[in-house]
């Protein structure tokens, strides 16, 4: 259970991605993000020095959602990782107000860059070319795939959430999984090839 100190300071991080999330940093200054928690100007500088170091918060919380998010997708069949990842970080990106929040702000608070969005796709590509390595000939190829649907969906969704809808996710996959499995079956094509012996014929 967690304390009322504890309580307040959620408080705090819970109205500064809702005012982030459903606007834009700037919404998120010091007396919409009290009035927003329900809590005096005291118990916000009580919990964080500024309302920069109360936005870094949101950060590092939106970063550690979006790390497990990515951690229970590579846990499965590696060649439904990308589109496990996609799925649950566009739902994410359309129920939790804390990664929405989250991904528009630097490490700092600040609008970056870099943001959150940039460490995502910079995971996103490091995370496939891992999981792929040892299955397709040119991982990182596929990883590149990847972030451009991943950048492409969370981008297109701060315009219209039906992009972050898991649906949309769901029907571009099914294009692109031929993409991944090719790419799969042509290395144990090659394998099989110089395996006998024939790769000058």
């Amino acid at each position: 259970m967690q304390t009322r100190s504890e309580q307040t300071r959620q408080a705090l991080v819970r109205a500064a991605a809702e005012l982030i999330a459903n606007g834009r940093l700037s919404d998120a200054g010091l007396v919409n993000i009290c009035r927003r928690a329900g809590v005096s100007r005291g118990a916000l500088y009580h919990h964080f020095s500024s309302t920069a170091e109360l936005t870094a918060a949101v950060y590092e919380q939106a970063h550690e959602r979006v790390v497990a998010l990515m951690d229970e997708a590579f846990e499965g069949p590696v060649e439904d990782a990308p589109e496990r990842l996609l799925v649950a970080l566009c739902e994410a990106l359309r129920t939790e107000e804390l990664v929405r929040a989250g991904i528009q702000l630097a490490v700092d608070g600040s609008a970056g860059p870099p943001r959150l969005r940039d460490d995502v796709l910079a995971l996103v590509r490091r995370r496939v070319v891992d999981a792929h390595r040892d299955v397709v000939p040119a991982p990182e190829d596929l990883a590149e795939l990847a972030v451009v649907v991943a950048a492409g969906l969370e981008s297109l969704g701060h315009t219209d959430a039906e992009w972050w809808d898991p649906k949309t996710s769901k029907r571009l996959w099914v294009l692109l999984r031929p993409l991944f499995s090719l790419a799969g079956e042509g290395l144990a094509e090659e394998e099989r090839r110089v395996g006998s012996g024939s790769e000058g014929v």
